[in-house]
């Protein structure tokens, strides 16, 4: 087989940096092959597809050893520009790589560059946007797309160039989960059928492990582990100290594994076979009769799965009849779409008014477009509330009308007692914390220290409470050490905290966080999503947009689903996650251990939270084999 990327003993370090970036690094990759790189922030991950196209070393200053070849050139003599039509590179910010006006625009301008005859032009361009979901969106303003939006849109771009290597860093990170799911269907079309080489930078496992013929994970600039991700997933110990996110099926795969039930090669990967597991250990075989399609877990290496399961099995109904399934289907809950206050918003609140009450609520856009319409809804006092929905359903929209970034078109809201359109941004920040999805939106001062004094003395404080105010925001969110750091020399991951810092030195009632966890590693996520738990422990009132469904499964109390800029569920996590039309409408995939609950649903066990529904899992299963 063709290797169409050759690495031998590649180092290589920043200018000025006191750390070498990659560390004696030999790798080769195989035409037509589909290769994801792993690990931890700051691992080399990012540095490594620099070196691939060339823009280490010809445009980033620093010292490189060792060589880099493409289809037999090194990428140190051939310009940047011819590489281009050999490797198409998506960089992990989007807007770093969106140069026009509109979408079209775009889209064209890299064919355009290489003399591209028009009408192949336009025929690319449509091919493209129809490949990442913006078929239609070629007038669209790019300033006005959502932060999916722009990432599909710099996808397309690259795609119009039809490079026969793909290197793209995080090229999900921003969509939503059937986005997701569509663009590594696109790239796994591209890689089997075109025989392109994918070689892709990501922390979710779920939706490569079905896909990828490798894995190379880094750790301190050098490669850690090679292998296949099936053989990676399975070992939870070395997952977790390679800094990778684990599979919720296989953590609790691991519990089984570890009570000495099943072998490690048992452990499960996807939600079908872990059914399939927990009933064989109860003593219920694998009898499974299903009204959609059934996925075989042994079909991994032959990518003829799609992790994360699709519609259609949500609907397998373990040893039941005809008749029951019918009564059931009968009785299954209509989508609730409702605007009353959630029940556990009501028992903090204690008769107390809403803290943030949304009445009829429209914005429309210079452009023309609705951004969101009809909106009725009341969050109260100490509520965990996750908004979630497809990319462009207008969760960004809603969430700026309460602080006041963006103002009603027609409507109210009203944030304790103040209604938005009377009060600027600055009035509302000590009430409403706003921190955005890119933290780089917020952040402007030449330290850490510096970041948050700014808001701090904006708001009017002065003297101690300044001081008093950054040591606390510093030490809750772990940044001490950076007190003195220009903020633009650490890491997303870093930047992240610094921005979440900033608003929580204001002690802000309400804290609106856009998609905190996007692009970090899972050390990173996990870290973020225990300070807002430790947040919302202390009272603070949150409002968290997310796409991980994982996360929004086990840390909120309440999740609300948006769709074209309307609101069509409201619910807690595990009773959302059971209606199937709402999140087929929403384009959301339900995380696996929700829909894991739900195919086992016959055994009849109640879950509210994650670590009672594992619990719940381990005491049917342990009684089982002693009944057995």
């Amino acid at each position: 087989m063709e290797r169409v990327i050759e690495i031998e003993n590649l180092t290589y370090r920043y200018a000025r940096a006191e750390e070498t970036s990659l560390k004696n690094i030999t790798l080769a990759v195989e035409k037509g092959k589909f290769m994801v790189i792993m690990g931890h922030a700051g691992a080399g991950k990012t540095s490594l597809s620099l070196c691939l196209n060339g823009l280490i070393p010809q445009f980033m200053q620093g010292r490189m050893q060792g060589k880099v070849r493409v289809k037999g050139k090194d990428t140190r003599s051939i310009p940047v520009q011819e590489l281009a039509k050999e490797v198409g590179l998506v960089l992990q910010d989007p807007e770093s790589q969106i140069i026009c006006r509109t979408v079209g625009e775009d889209v064209a301008f890299g064919p355009r560059n290489f003399g591209i005859a028009k009408e192949e032009i336009q025929e690319r361009v449509r091919h493209a946007l129809a490949k990442v979901g913006l078929l239609g969106y070629e007038e669209r303003i790019t300033t006005e797309l959502s932060g999916g939006e722009k990432q599909r849109l710099v996808i397309a771009g690259v795609l119009a160039i039809e490079p026969e290597i793909l290197v793209m860093d995080e090229p999900t990170s921003e969509l939503d989960p059937e986005g997701r799911l569509e663009i590594y269907q696109t790239l796994d079309e591209l890689c089997r059928e075109k025989e392109r080489t994918i070689v892709v930078i990501e922390h979710s496992s779920e939706e490569i492990l079905a896909r990828a013929d490798e894995v190379i994970v880094l750790k301190e600039g050098e490669i850690a582990w090679q292998g296949q991700p099936a053989k990676l997933f399975r070992n939870i110990p070395l997952v977790r100290e390679l800094g990778l996110k684990p599979l919720p099926v296989s953590l609790l795969g691991w519990s089984l594994y570890e009570r000495g039930w099943i072998t490690q090669e048992d452990i499960p990967l996807e939600v079908v076979n872990a059914e399939k597991l927990i009933r064989r250990l109860i003593g219920q075989g694998e009898k499974i009769e299903a009204t959609g399609n059934k996925a075989d877990e042994g079909k991994i290496q032959n990518r003829k799965i799609e992790i994360g399961l699709k519609s259609g099995e949500w609907e397998v109904q373990p040893q039941r009849t005809e008749k029951n399934l019918k009564a059931e289907d009968n009785q299954r809950i209509e989508v609730y779409s409702g605007t009353q206050a959630h029940p556990r918003a009501k028992e903090k609140s204690q008769g107390s008014p809403p803290l943030i009450r949304v009445k009829d609520l429209y914005h429309q856009f210079a452009s023309g477009k609705m951004g969101v319409g009809g909106i009725d809804l009341e969050i109260g006092q100490g509520e965990f509330v996750a908004l979630v929905g497809a990319n462009g359903a207008g969760k960004t929209t809603l969430a700026k009308h309460m602080n006041g970034l963006l103002k009603p078109t027609s409507g109210d809201v009203i944030v304790k007692g103040r209604n938005t359109k009377e009060y600027d941004t600055a009035q509302l920040a000590q009430i409403v914390g706003y921190v955005f999805q890119n933290p780089d939106h917020q952040i402007f001062s030449a330290t850490v220290e510096k970041e948050l004094e700014f808001g701090l003395k904006n708001a009017g404080f002065t003297g101690k409470e300044v001081g008093k105010r950054i040591a606390q925001a510093l030490e809750l969110t772990g940044l001490e050490k950076y007190r003195h750091v220009h903020p633009f020399t650490l890491s997303k991951g870093e930047r992240q905290f610094i921005a979440v810092a900033s608003v929580l030195a204001l002690t802000p009632e309400i804290l609106v966080i856009d998609e905190p966890t996007t692009g970090l590693d899972w050390t990173g996520v996990e870290k973020i999503m225990e300070l807002l738990q430790q947040l919302h422990r202390e009272g603070t009132t949150i409002l968290m947009i997310s796409h991980d469904m994982d996360n929004v499964l086990e840390y909120a109390e309440r999740v609300i689903l948006m769709q074209e800029g309307r609101i069509i569920l409201d619910a807690p996590p595990w009773e959302a996650f059971t209606q199937k039309t709402a999140f087929e409408q929403g384009a959301i995939r339900p995380p696996q251990l929700a829909v894991l609950q739900q195919r086992l649903r016959d055994l009849n066990f109640q879950a509210n939270s994650v670590s009672e529904f594992r619990q719940s899992l381990l005491q049917i299963i342990e009684e089982g084999k002693r009944q057995r």
